[in-house]
């Protein structure tokens, strides 16, 4: 497949873009203009697009030919308290246009545990959950075939994710606990590949305590 992924600068972005390469997949990196090259692919040999995605024309033509699309792009902690409506609100209906021109028909985002919870603490930041599920939203609503990803805390931690088993749920069932970002890349392509993760929201989180078990499984067991 060709698998364009924005956000590709992110600590989660460039972990997407490494395991879609892993898999033996063309992958398209979209950054913005600013941001570094991860290490994980300077080496040139994945054809990387800068642009603001705020530019739908840009955007169009570097997604044109993908087949699939994983967002993960996210605002991040600034003075501009409307920077989580800008990226996770805006940005996505941006995306989800630009996905509609290129024909790109398959959407995985990666959002947030507790998107749409008014009362928690990250709404500090930008009331930032309630914009996440406002581009949710956007995204179950455009018709195309959407997957949400709702990752808990986000660690860092590459070494012994074999012993990490990931608790699945559907939406609105978890509060809190964390998973590596490798595993959310992981699952993220899984779901692409799973035509039964279509018109899902999966809640993800990681611990040595659970069972491990593959997207594939769980979806079996848990049909919409």
């Amino acid at each position: 497949m060709r698998i364009a992924v924005t956000g590709a600068s992110g600590k989660t972005g460039w972990r997407v873009v490494d395991e879609a390469l892993l898999r033996g997949n063309q992958v398209v990196p979209i950054l913005r203009p600013d941001s570094q090259v991860p290490q994980a692919f300077a080496d040139g040999k994945v054809e990387i697009k800068r642009l603001d995605l705020a530019n739908q024309t840009a955007l169009v033509a570097a997604l044109s030919g993908c087949d699939a699309l994983v967002i993960a792009t996210g605002a991040r902690p600034s003075l501009d308290l409307a920077g989580p409506l800008k990226v996770d609100a805006l940005g996505i209906r941006a995306q989800i246009s630009a996905c509609k021109k290129a024909g790109v028909e398959r959407v995985v985002l990666v959002s947030s545990l507790c998107s749409g919870r008014l009362f928690h603490p990250l709404n500090l930041f930008g009331l930032i959950l309630l914009w996440k599920r406002l581009g949710e939203r956007w995204l179950a609503a455009s018709g195309l075939k959407y997957t949400i990803v709702r990752p808990g805390g986000l660690k860092e931690a590459e070494e012994q994710l074999e012993l990490q088993g990931i608790r699945f749920t559907d939406a609105d069932q978890q509060e809190s606990s964390s998973i590596p970002r490798r595993l959310v890349a992981k699952v993220c392509l899984d779901a692409i590949e799973l035509p039964a993760a279509v018109g899902r929201i999966l809640e993800i989180t990681s611990a040595e305590d659970v069972v491990p078990q593959a997207l594939a499984d769980w979806l079996a067991v848990n049909p919409a």
